[in-house]
Order: C-alpha cells, then structure tokens, then sequence
C-alpha cells in the first residue's frame, strides 16, 4: 500500500510552485568596491518619487535597492595627513581618515547623486531637499566638496542629524565622502520635494545605506 505522503506529493509540488510565483526572487547581494557609483539615485514618474542606488561600474548601469548593496572602503581610501585646522574637524581630529574622493581615481568608488530623472518643472523651484537623517558606526560620517584646501561640508554626521541640502533637479554630482574611522557604517538619506502643481510634498521615505571601510 502507497504511504499518503505519495499520493499527496503533486498536491505538495503545485503549491510550492504557486508560493515561488506569488513571491518574486530577492536580488544576490552584491559588494561594489571600485568605478562609477551614483548612491543617492532619484526618480520621479507617475507621481512617485524614488531612491535606489544607480551600479554604472560596469559597462551597463544597474538600479539596485540599497539594502541589496555593500559600497566597499579600502585601505587604499586611508588618509593619515588630513589638516587639524578648524576646518577640517568634522574629518575628525586625529589627522586620520578614509575619503572615497570626488575625483574619478583607479581602485576606489566615485560616488555621488543623480537626479537626472527628474524632470524640469515638476518640483517647486526646480528643487528637492536631500536629508541625512541616520548614521550607526564607530565615528563620524560626512559629503563635502573641496576646491584647494578649502572644504565645504555637505552632510555631517557629528554636527547633530538631520542634515539637509537643496538639490537642483537634474543635476549629477559627486562628492568626497568621508568616515573617521574604520568599520561598517549604516546610513540614512531620504529625498523630498513639494510639488509645483499642488504644493504637495512628496517623499522616498528612508533608505539605508551600508558602507564597510577597511582597516588594513
């Protein structure tokens, strides 16, 4: 005589079948190390505004939700002669940091935003609001700009959260991105932006991001 478990087993298989159709694949994660990567990748279609990470390291770009994401900072990004200066204090004071830079260089992630898809006129004077609103790790997290020895700071995780800055619609940019130490670093951003048909704000909601610097 057949077990029951025999005779039920199709039953078995075609409801495994339909929980793997109702339940869509998880993306791998993946750890990105070095190359083009836009981290704060803003949308906006069909009145939804959106937040994901844009992957250009390779020769096809890629939208990756960022909790599918690892952005890596090697040893290599370590620097061990950032100025003391007033200035430079959000860096930290021990003359120590890890800096992905805002220029393109071999072996690091040239990080920045991209608001290039969202069109011209939709938002209230062309502007969105990009807010720092988390950061979990073993020091200081900062974006800043730098022309010469000159900083100007973008986001500073030190300096009390949240942080915002206004971004012009359709803009690309990139900047340094500085930790104060080594370790992994989950960070917080949300974009916003209030609509210049309705005056309605509309939202990302958060997104979090995971670096890990590397000591040696």
């Amino acid at each position: 005589m057949r077990s029951p478990a025999r005779l039920l087993g199709p039953l078995a298989v075609s409801a495994a079948l339909l929980a793997a159709v109702a339940s869509p694949a998880q993306a791998a994660p993946i750890t990105l190390s070095s190359g083009h990567v836009d981290v704060l990748d803003v949308d906006y279609s069909s009145g939804a505004l959106t937040l994901d990470l844009l992957d250009s390291t390779t020769t096809t770009s890629v939208d990756r939700d960022p909790a599918d994401v690892t952005l890596a900072v090697p040893v290599a990004a370590k620097h061990t002669n950032v100025p003391t200066t007033p200035a430079w204090s959000f860096l930290g004071t021990g003359g120590t940091a890890w800096i992905l830079p805002q220029s393109q260089t071999s072996g690091l992630l040239w990080a920045g935003w991209n608001a290039t898809d969202v069109p011209a006129g939709v938002f209230r004077n062309n502007t969105l609001t990009f807010s720092l609103t988390s950061v979990t790790g073993p020091a200081g997290f900062s974006v800043y700009t730098a022309s010469g020895s000159t900083p100007t700071v973008l986001f500073d995780s030190g300096d009390g959260l949240p942080d915002t800055l206004p971004v012009t619609a359709g803009v690309h940019t990139h900047a340094n991105w500085g930790f104060d130490a080594a370790g992994t670093y989950t960070v917080t951003f949300e974009v916003s932006g209030v609509l210049a048909a309705t005056g309605q704000t509309v939202s990302t909601g958060p997104k979090t991001y995971t670096f890990q610097v590397a000591a040696s």
